[in-house]
C-alpha cells in the first residue's frame, strides 16, 4: 500500500494574548496605540513618504517598551508565547533565549494594504491584534515553494489547508500569531470603515 506523509511542515502559532498567564490590559493597549500615532510626527512623515497607508511606528520608535508601561506587559506576554513556540518548532538554541529584536504599531485605515514581504534577520515574527472591526483584512499567509512550483497545475480551491497555495488567517482582537521569520505574508485591503489596529514583533537569536 502507498504511503503518503508530509515533510517540510511550515508552523503558525495562534492563541489568546492572555492565555499564558501574562496579563495585559486590552483597553489601555488600544488606547496607547492611538495617542501614539496621534504624537508620532515622525512616524507619521516616514508613513507618508513611503507610501504606508495609515500609520506605522516601525522607523520612528524602537523603544515601546521603555517608554510605555503597557508595552512592557505587552513584551512579558510575546516572550511566553514565543518560548512556546520556539519548544513547538524544536529549535536547539543551545542554552540563549530567543530576544525581542523590535516591535511596531500598525493603524490601517479602509483602503489600506501592506504588500508582500518576510522579516530578514530574524528567528519568529508575529502581531498581536488591538483592533478588527468587521470587514478588515485577514493575514494572507504564502507557501514558502511557490517560486518553486514553475509549470505545477494550480490547487482545487476546495484543496486541503496544508496544501493551498495562500491560507487566510482572520485574527480576533487579542490573538497572537507567531510564525517563521522566512514566511511571506501580506495584509490585503481593508474593507472595514473602522481601523484595523495591531502590533507587530521580530524576536532574533542572540
Amino acid at each position: 500500500m502507498a504511503q503518503i506523509t508530509s515533510l517540510f511542515v511550515t508552523r503558525l502559532y495562534r492563541a489568546q494574548l492572555a492565555e499564558l498567564g501574562a496579563p495585559v490590559d486590552a483597553g489601555e493597549l488600544a488606547q496607547s496605540c492611538i495617542v501614539i500615532a496621534e504624537d508620532d510626527e515622525a512616524g507619521q512623515d516616514w508613513s507618508e513618504a513611503n507610501g504606508y497607508p495609515g500609520y506605522t511606528s516601525y522607523a520612528s520608535l524602537t523603544d515601546l517598551p521603555w517608554r510605555f508601561p503597557i508595552f512592557k506587559d505587552l513584551v512579558a506576554a510575546l516572550d511566553l508565547h514565543v518560548a512556546a513556540f520556539a519548544e513547538d518548532l524544536e529549535f536547539d538554541l543551545e542554552g540563549r533565549a530567543l530576544k525581542l529584536e523590535d516591535i511596531w504599531i500598525n493603524i490601517l485605515p479602509e483602503g489600506g494594504t501592506h504588500a508582500s514581504h518576510i522579516h530578514p534577520h530574524s528567528v519568529i515574527s508575529g502581531t498581536t491584534y488591538v483592533a478588527m472591526p468587521d470587514g478588515a483584512s485577514a493575514l494572507k499567509l504564502e507557501d514558502p515553494r511557490s517560486s518553486r512550483m514553475m509549470a505545477a497545475p494550480p490547487r482545487r480551491k476546495d484543496a486541503r489547508e496544508e496544501l493551498k497555495t495562500f491560507v487566510y488567517v482572520v485574527p480576533q482582537v487579542g490573538d497572537v500569531l507567531l510564525w517563521e521569520s522566512w514566511l511571506r505574508h501580506e495584509v490585503p485591503m481593508n474593507m472595514a470603515e473602522d481601523e484595523r489596529i495591531s502590533v507587530s514583533f521580530n524576536y532574533s537569536w542572540g
